[in-house]
């Protein structure tokens, strides 16, 4: 699996969370078995990462909203700007510029050209503090 596949496992792992309170382990396993992939360590980590720094994440995201609360915000967005950020703050092995595109490219895949702009956007305010 490449990283860019493993990438959009974990985003889709992180999505599903928003709406299921089985424990991590329990939905990358179920997720293992039904989607027939063998998740790898980025995946494991960032999955992972995402739900154990989330209010720290959801804190920069709505330090970064204008406007907005993190609730309007579409939960396939949320899901993206969480993995991306935990990427930058936590895998410094991770281009920032590559988290970001990733995240714009996801948004472009699962959601709108809107949430993909609203991504960017408050990626690279992020990127600025």
């Amino acid at each position: 699996m490449t990283r860019k596949q493993a990438r959009e496992e974990a985003f889709i792992l992180i999505f599903e969370k928003q709406f299921n309170d089985e424990p991590i382990e329990d939905l990358l396993s179920l997720s293992a078995e039904v989607r027939d992939i063998v998740p790898d360590e980025y995946m494991k980590e960032v999955f992972s990462g995402v739900y154990g720094k989330l209010y720290e994440l959801d804190g920069i995201i709505s330090e970064n909203l204008v406007g907005w609360t993190i609730g309007r915000i579409s939960k396939t967005a949320l899901a993206v700007l969480r993995l991306s950020l935990y990427e930058i703050k936590y895998m410094p092995d991770i281009p920032v510029s590559v988290s970001i595109n990733e995240a714009v490219e996801l948004c472009k895949k699962y959601a709108t050209k809107e949430d993909a702009s609203f991504v960017n956007g408050i990626l690279s305010s992020v990127v600025k503090e």
